[in-house]
């Protein structure tokens, strides 16, 4: 037993079918929504990024922050600045008070003094006299408090700190300072500090950079009255120290959290682009379509964004191979069905010439008719179900009252004697049934198995329509007292062109598209169309359409 799609319900569903057709398709973006294409837009004007790899891409977010932090580095300069500031303030109170307690002081007293603060403050410290000639220096009357390191003999770290200060002193467009030279001459004059100092009678303070790169601070104050002046020399190695440390501890934490966003940055990128790689290469070769068996990985341990699209991928490779094989039977099946008629057709219009019989060319051209009828159905219904998918993949539904909809069929029916005389018997709720979907298309499907059922009845026969509410769903099944479905014909009768059609019929009068077209609107809409035997264990057969409400148990 097979389809059933007789060609004057064909007629009859040509007008529902067209409005099927011209529905409008939904494309209205909801308010407050950014469509599909809008945002791809956006990704497109991102420019540059868009060429780089993910991979790239990845590494760049990860270590630019990382950069940044690492320039700081370079503004370490500031830092110095203030722990220069601080000496300088230092140093300035320092030269007050020595040149306080020099002043009125003997000889003897001075010198003594002189020793003990270098000493202790690690300062060279030099007296002039009115006239400007040295007449103490603390590192003549005693051992000297410190000494410049030798650039020569600097350890390999050493040299490398020196570099990276002058470096950064470039790059920042610090101020040039000048070198600390020590002067042959013994005269106050030679210091520019000094001769401020005595003009101004107020303490003068000069930065000057020791061989080894350390600040040496200067600081030139007046002594009493007589014009003495005081000149303390203080190497501040110290600041040296701390700015270098504290740039070898920001320069140590940023490599480290470099490398490890490096490494971490690769390990993500890893997890990303090694199976969108594999899911491109998989596409490529279905595309190509030079493996057949191409195998989509679908990455079951995955549970994120890349293994649901692994899975989407996958299903619709499979959901792909499966079109173009059905496509592919189909056209193999079209050009069978097409062929059949057609040799049929040919061999009768080729034997009109030869035949004089006119009864026999009577029945040549009645073969003839018949075969171009029957290509003109199959055509019809051959495309009707090669786009069926196509338009219900935009077809927008709408409430549809189905007990209304099976009344007005079987009564057109009626009024138009589509039955063959067997008699509809009908079993609906008093009550409208809404569920959602395509009129057009539930009409095609109501009519289609009411053609096989009268075309499977004896004159004279019942077919029986019942319509059941099942709340989150309704049953529509169509029983008559045919021979009946074998349990193993039951899937295929709803094969594209399976025709198992009663002896009594005439060839070709059914194209085996029916039941294929009811079951893929039934799919479409959510639902299933199977066939089964009687409820009440008589001979017969029973198509049952079920189909969702839209309402859930619950409500």
């Amino acid at each position: 037993m097979g389809d059933s799609r007789h060609a004057r319900a064909s007629d009859a569903g040509a007008t529902t079918d067209q409005q099927a057709q011209d529905a409008p398709r939904n494309t209205a973006t909801p308010p407050g929504s950014v469509s599909g294409e809008t945002r791809l837009r956006r990704l497109d004007s991102l420019g540059w990024s868009s060429r780089l790899s993910l991979t790239a891409r990845i590494l760049a977010v990860n270590v630019l922050p990382l950069l940044l932090l690492g320039g700081g580095v370079f503004y370490l300069d500031t830092y110095r600045k203030q722990l220069l500031d601080e000496r300088y303030k230092l140093a300035r109170i320092e030269a007050q008070i020595t040149a306080e307690a020099l002043a009125g002081a003997t000889r003897e007293r001075q010198e003594a003094l002189l020793i003990q603060i270098g000493k202790e403050q690690d300062m060279r410290l030099r007296l002039y006299d009115g006239d400007g000639l040295l007449t103490a220096d603390s590192f003549e009357l005693d051992a000297p408090a410190f000494t410049f390191d030798n650039v020569a003999t600097l350890p390999w770290d050493e040299d490398i700190a020196l570099a990276l200060d002058r470096t950064v002193d470039t790059i920042v467009g610090a101020e040039p300072i000048p070198d600390y030279i020590e002067p042959r001459s013994l005269r106050a004059d030679v210091w520019p500090e000094l001769a401020r100092a005595r003009e101004q009678g107020l303490t003068q303070i000069q930065l000057r950079d020791a061989p080894d790169g350390t600040p040496v601070i200067n600081a030139a104050a007046p002594v009493g009255v007589q014009g003495a002046s005081l000149l303390t020399t203080r190497n501040a190695v110290d600041i040296t120290e701390r700015v270098r440390q504290a740039r070898t501890t920001l320069g140590f934490g940023v490599a480290l959290a470099l490398a490890m966003s490096i490494l971490l940055s690769l390990f993500l990128a890893r997890t990303i682009v090694s199976p969108l790689q594999l899911l491109a290469r998989a596409a490529i070769r279905v595309r190509l379509g030079r493996d057949r068996d191409v195998v989509v990985p679908r990455l079951p341990e995955r549970r994120d964004e890349i293994g649901l699209l692994a899975r989407a991928v996958s299903d619709m490779a499979d959901a792909l191979r499966q079109r173009i094989d059905a496509v592919d039977h189909f056209a193999a099946d079209v050009a069978h069905e097409i062929k059949n008629p057609l040799a049929s057709l040919r061999s009768a219009i080729e034997s009109l010439s030869r035949v004089e019989d006119p009864e026999l060319r009577a029945q040549l051209h009645d073969i003839a008719s018949h075969d171009v009828r029957r290509i003109d159905r199959l055509i019809t219904e051959i495309a009707d179900a090669s786009r069926i998918d196509a338009e219900m993949s935009r077809t927008i539904f709408e409430n549809v009252d189905i007990a209304a909809l099976v009344r007005n069929i079987v009564g057109t029916r009626e009024d138009r004697a589509e039955n063959e005389g067997v008699r509809i018997a009908l079993d609906l709720p008093p009550y409208p049934l809404i569920i959602p979907g395509a009129p057009a298309r539930l009409e095609r499907v109501i009519e289609n198995l009411l053609d096989n059922a009268v075309s499977f009845s004896s004159p004279d026969a019942t077919i029986e329509i019942r319509l059941v509410d099942q709340e989150d769903h309704v049953t529509l099944s169509v029983s008559d007292h045919g021979p009946g479905i074998p349990e193993h014909a039951r899937d295929k009768v709803f094969e594209r062109f399976h025709s198992d059609r009663p002896e009594a019929e005439a060839f070709g009068d059914h194209s085996g598209l029916g039941l294929a077209i009811a079951r893929t609107i039934a799919t479409a809409h959510d639902g299933t169309l199977l066939a089964l035997d009687r409820v009440d264990g008589l001979p017969g057969a029973r198509l049952q359409l079920e189909l969702p409400t839209g309402r859930s148990a619950e409500e």
